[in-house]
């Protein structure tokens, strides 16, 4: 037993460590991708084409002063962005390996509870602030995960009902021959979108909104605590990934095409950002809970019946 905790402990590390140096990498992207975008180089000095560029973005930005607000709530104003990225981290436990690691059966339930959990830290990394941007931008940010999770755990039921587990393992079983998006190709784009709101990104960052609330709810953060924000911003985006890719990709663990699928997928994300501007806050709402929960009811109702005319038909 000990011996399994300890080979557990050492995996989960390994993994912890590889996610965070593709975080990395991923800002390095989405620089050099912009760039290309907007017909410039994007960072190509520091190392061969720019590639210890991310390395330098750490160091500069945690050996810079570490500033907190006057009449802020100190306590809670520090460890509000350390527990954000605990949690984005601790979201990655979740993730299958056909090793020795923590592959338990409710991992869709887990990640949904910790999904959840990450909204109190950036409303109360907001609120301690004490800045009325900040506070601004952490309501909208809460409003909108709180919106979207709706709709992305009705998603996440279509899909679970034709696998009729809670593992994300048993996704890679049911995929053998045909992926879900060819089978549930509308709900799949809709998963991505839900997945863009959840992440606050582009076209939905709202709680970032530099014209309006200069830098949303991180606006009096500095250092580390701004990086630590940053850092499980990016490591949800690859997490959502990860998922998009195990839900109606196939999600073939030990193959390679399953890495260049979750490229691509990550890669999406920085496309849209290059490309779409930002949306109008109340049509953001109104997309969530008028066009995105009837529809994500109504196919979560044809794929219950599908399951159950599969059923009648084995029986």
């Amino acid at each position: 037993m000990l011996k399994d905790l300890i080979l557990s402990i050492i995996s989960s590390l390994i993994l912890l460590v590889c996610v965070l140096i593709s975080v990395a990498f991923l800002t390095l992207l989405e620089r050099k991708v912009l760039g290309y975008i907007q017909i410039r180089k994007g960072p190509n000095k520091v190392g061969l084409m720019g590639f210890i560029q991310p390395f330098s973005d750490a160091i500069k930005l945690f050996t810079k002063e570490q500033t907190y607000p006057f009449m802020s709530n100190l306590n809670l104003y520090y460890i509000s962005p350390i527990m954000n990225f605990i949690l984005s981290l601790f979201l990655w436990m979740s993730m299958p390996f056909l090793t020795i690691n923590l592959n338990f059966n409710l991992s869709f339930l887990f990640f949904l509870c910790i999904s959840s959990l990450s909204v109190y830290t950036i409303m109360l990394a907001g609120w301690s602030s004490n800045s009325n941007y900040s506070m601004l931008g952490s309501l909208r940010s809460v409003a909108q995960t709180i919106s979207y999770e709706v709709s992305l755990a009705l998603i996440l039921i279509s899909f679970l009902f034709l696998i009729l587990s809670l593992s994300i393992l048993d996704l890679i079983y049911y995929q053998k021959f045909i992926w879900f998006m060819f089978f549930m190709f509308p709900i799949s784009f809709m998963w991505l979108i839900s997945s863009l709101a959840e992440t606050n990104r582009t076209p939905f960052d709202f709680a970032e909104g530099e014209s309006e609330l200069v830098s949303g709810f991180n606006v009096e953060y500095s250092s580390g605590g701004f990086a630590m924000i940053f850092l499980a911003e990016y490591s949800s985006i690859l997490f959502m990934s990860m998922l998009s890719c195990m839900l109606f990709m196939g999600g073939n663990l030990i193959s390679w095409s399953f890495f260049i699928k979750l490229t691509f997928i990550s890669f999406f994300w920085i496309w849209v950002r290059g490309t779409l501007p930002r949306f109008r806050y109340d049509k953001l709402m109104y997309l969530a809970w008028k066009s995105f929960l009837p529809v994500s009811l109504n196919y979560f109702l044809f794929y219950m019946g599908v399951k159950m005319f599969i059923f009648t038909l084995l029986i």
